[in-house]
């Protein structure tokens, strides 16, 4: 039986809002004229990953994005075509807002600018959480454990009485060695199965 659990730190992707990585690979190659494979393969890197850590800025991402890709685009339309593919949780939601109150809540994601600006008007509930942790506005990004401790410095709560949920687990894994209880997320019913084992649900 998993110790009862006094924070939850949740990720974003996957688990809050859906990301369709293929969808947005998809829709940059309608754009561009390459196939969804070469515009991952151009895209994945560490371009992606500097954008993840703040290194880039909105700008750089639009025109860094649209050179790779050989193609010319303004930039509100690049913005709305590199959200096109975030779609809300929306069965999720209702256990996520359960915990208000009932355990410290906190979001720890791998975000770059563009996504931040997007995402946050469509989940208000953020809003609730006691602490949203981006990886663009910290300066650091999943795996890197010193993003994890950040996390639990902002919790405030001992690794063993903090739960993590993730949809990718490698990403599991640093916390598992901080010794926190991450869980693998795989979608709303299993997340209340976890919330109830953890003793944060009503059975």
């Amino acid at each position: 039986m998993p110790e009862k659990a006094q924070a939850v730190i949740l990720d974003l992707g996957n688990v809050l809002v859906f990301h369709d990585d293929a969808l947005l690979f998809h829709r940059l190659g309608e754009r561009s004229g390459l196939d969804a494979d070469e515009v991952q393969a151009r895209l994945r890197g560490e371009g992606w990953d500097a954008a993840n850590r703040g290194e880039m800025t909105r700008e750089e991402i639009w025109r860094g994005t649209c050179q790779a890709l050989g193609m010319e685009l303004a930039a509100a339309d690049f913005n709305d075509l590199w959200c096109c593919h975030f779609r809300v949780h929306d069965a999720v939601m209702p256990l996520v807002e359960s915990l208000v109150g009932r355990a410290a809540l906190l979001l720890l994601s791998n975000s770059n600018p563009i996504h931040v600006e997007h995402l946050r008007p469509l989940l208000p509930l953020l809003a609730r959480f006691d602490h949203v942790l981006f990886s663009c506005e910290l300066g650091m990004a999943k795996p890197d454990p010193r993003f994890y401790r950040e996390a639990l410095k902002r919790a405030g709560t001992a690794p063993g009485q903090t739960a993590y949920f993730d949809d990718h687990p490698p990403f599991l894994l640093p916390a598992r060695a901080l010794g926190m209880q991450a869980f693998h997320f795989t979608g709303a019913e299993g997340f209340r199965r976890q919330l109830e084992a953890l003793g944060l649900a009503d059975s």
